[in-house]
């Protein structure tokens, strides 16, 4: 974490702790003392406060059927992983039942929260956040779970929505757990599920055909209309959803052509291409590229060609979450044989 950040969580706690939201010395003491694994509920989190969970990813195909300006629209990809994914807050482990009681009755708890005043006021806001505290006073093995946020796994930079989702959650005050029961679950908020979602999975890049093939090379021709299409699984959209404790996210991921950067000729692309026919030639392409030289003098004897597709990404999520996020791109390289047609002179001659 940078020294800003740092600085910035000292400044949070302090604000949250005059501000009557949680015991932070006393959740120093368990945060650095324990290491626990938070149990298992709809969630697996771990000792540091992160969530398992799955993510699903479909796509629909930008491969066109044949037909002049049409689209593909048919699901062929499909992805499913497992990765994790840290709450802004989430619970844990302060003390036992009985560790607590003695905290507070020893006056303990008056000293560390000496910058509140007297007993007189000290003692009611601690009954308000260990509600019934002495029920749990001989109660070695149970705990009670206190609720910590952290700027660092806040997505945004709006230190003013941070305090007031940390100011929310830990408003909730420690929640008492006994011994064998399921701690509190952390809370995922929506935007913060919706990127690590999207960070989980690998859509295809894009895979392209192209007309026309001449020869045993397949080769196009120089100073020819080269037409390009989308195939296989190249995706026009992609759908991401995954689901931590009660919140789901949703990414829809949108593109709406080719980008084709072809070395020794120029491309333009406003759509994912047409397959050429001979119905379709009449028709036109709205994706093609005119190469101004042959393969020979590359690689292989053929010419690279960059492809890349863009997509904008929005998400909305079930805590009323919704936004967009940065522009991602897929890039390959594929390669076009590219042939010259040599002119052939067939003057008669004038010799008698």
């Amino acid at each position: 974490m940078s020294m800003v950040k740092r600085i910035v969580v000292v400044v949070l706690a302090l604000l949250l702790s005059f501000a009557g939201v949680t015991g932070v010395e006393s959740f120093a003491w368990a945060h650095e003392n324990h290491n626990w694994d938070s149990g298992s509920g709809s969630v697996t989190s771990a000792s540091d406060g992160s969530v398992t969970m799955t993510v699903t990813a479909t796509s629909t195909s930008a491969a066109a059927d044949g037909s002049a300006g049409s689209g593909g629209g048919v699901v062929s990809w499909s992805q499913s992983v497992t990765t994790t994914v840290h709450p802004v807050c989430w619970y844990e482990p302060d003390r036992t039942g009985a560790e607590v009681a003695e905290w507070i009755d020893s006056r303990q708890a008056e000293k560390e929260y000496s910058v509140y005043g007297n007993w007189g006021y000290v003692m009611p806001y601690l009954r308000d956040q260990y509600p019934d505290y002495e029920s749990y006073a001989d109660d070695s093995e149970g705990y009670w779970y206190m609720p910590w946020c952290d700027w660092e796994y806040y997505n945004g930079d709006d230190f003013a929505e941070y305090l007031k989702l940390a100011g929310h959650f830990r408003s909730n005050g420690p929640v008492y757990v006994p011994a064998g029961q399921v701690p509190p679950e952390p809370e995922i908020d929506g935007e913060t599920l919706a990127r690590a979602a999207w960070d989980a999975v690998t859509i295809p890049t894009a895979t392209i055909a192209y007309n026309p093939t001449y020869g045993d090379m397949q080769a196009t021709i120089v100073g020819w209309d080269t037409w390009v299409w989308a195939t296989g699984d190249t995706p026009r959209e992609v759908q991401v959803s995954a689901t931590a404790g009660a919140t789901t996210a949703t990414i829809t991921a949108t593109a709406s052509m080719l980008t084709l950067q072809p070395r020794d000729g120029t491309a333009k692309c406003t759509g994912f291409g047409v397959p050429w026919s001979e119905d379709n030639d009449s028709r036109g392409t709205d994706c093609k590229i005119v190469f101004n030289r042959s393969s020979a003098h590359f690689k292989d004897s053929v010419t690279p060609v960059d492809v890349k597709v863009s997509y904008a990404i929005s998400y909305t999520a079930s805590d009323g979450a919704t936004g967009t996020m940065d522009t991602h791109t897929t890039s390959a390289t594929t390669s076009i044989p590219v042939a010259e047609i040599q002119a052939i002179n067939t003057r008669p001659s004038t010799e008698p």
